[in-house]
């Protein structure tokens, strides 16, 4: 099996299970715009994709997706839906033994830069990551794709099979395959074996102990 030296990490379905703040955020910009939805569990198909195609995808136009967008940041930020998430069990532990093997981990999120830093650091994460790569306040660098190529750039890391992007959805796989990487998909997210299957991942992952079993053979 191949020896990875970089790993590059998803983090909402990955690294955290970022479900209540996520919906919660998510149900009050749809309030706000009066539009339906089912229930809070159904709104968990928010987490993962950038934001406005998941509000698109929910039938709104740009204009309202943008609007929902603002509404969305503005409850996940002064309700503190940021930090309304949890740490899978496991994790930080494996990023410990990751940086013990001399790993370089770089964190590739479509979420804000700075919200994704200020929620390493709130869990005390952030010192295993040698790079943050994110989307801006601005709408840029939006997709998986660029996020992962903007991480490969600024940490001048050659392509090679020594490199992983790991994440939980076909999101994570396409911005990987863009960027000519291999990518392990993990199983205890809020993929599907059928997905991963559909996007031809190169490894199906079942628990943070196999991931870390994984990226440290």
């Amino acid at each position: 099996m191949a020896k990875f030296s970089t790993i590059l990490l998803d983090l909402d379905g990955t690294i955290t299970d970022p479900k209540s703040g996520i919906t919660k955020s998510v149900a009050y910009a749809l309030d706000f715009l009066k539009v339906s939805y089912p229930s809070l569990d159904s709104l968990t198909t928010f987490i993962g994709p950038p934001l406005k195609d998941s509000f698109m995808g929910y039938g709104l136009n740009e204009k309202d997706a943008q609007i929902a967008i603002e509404k969305y940041r503005e409850y996940y930020v002064k309700e503190n839906g940021i930090f309304d998430l949890t740490i899978y069990a496991g994790f930080k532990e494996m990023l410990e033994n990751l940086k013990k093997a001399d790993k370089k981990i770089c964190l590739a999120t479509c979420k804000v830069r700075s919200y994704a830093r200020d929620i390493l650091e709130h869990f005390s994460l952030v010192q295993y990551f040698d790079f943050i790569s994110g989307s801006e306040l601005d709408g840029s660098r939006s997709t998986k794709s660029e996020v992962i190529a903007f991480a490969l750039e600024q940490t001048n890391t050659k392509v090679d099979n020594s490199v992983i992007m790991v994440g939980d959805r076909k999101h994570d796989i396409i911005g990987a395959r863009d960027n000519n990487l291999q990518v392990a998909s993990v199983l205890y997210g809020y993929g599907t074996r059928e997905e991963f299957a559909e996007y031809k991942t190169d490894f199906v992952i079942d628990t943070v102990k196999d991931l870390e079993k994984f990226l440290l053979s």
